[in-house]
């Protein structure tokens, strides 16, 4: 599923179901707040609209959802730009 935006073009792969590890080391910037952006709640023509071209709107009786054409990460296209130098 699409759980997010990426302030970048690129897509990142995530597991949402899995835990980050926590480890004794921590960052100075730890003790900052973190911000979480609440949930967008879009009807139908706003979720067509928002899809890239690699990823679809399920329907379902109770909920739309947002997902990649290709589920599995190892088999989608790469998007590689070539700058022309």
């Amino acid at each position: 599923m699409v759980v997010g935006e990426h302030s970048r073009d690129n897509d990142l792969d995530v597991n949402v179901v899995r835990e980050k590890k926590m480890t004794n080391m921590r960052a100075s910037s730890a003790d900052e707040a973190i911000r979480l952006v609440p949930v967008k709640a879009l009807n139908l023509e706003q979720a067509i609209e928002f899809i890239a071209e690699d990823e679809l709107v399920e329907v379902t009786p109770k909920s739309l959802r947002l997902r990649k054409k290709v589920l599995q990460a190892n088999r989608r296209p790469r998007r590689t730009e070539k700058v022309l130098g």
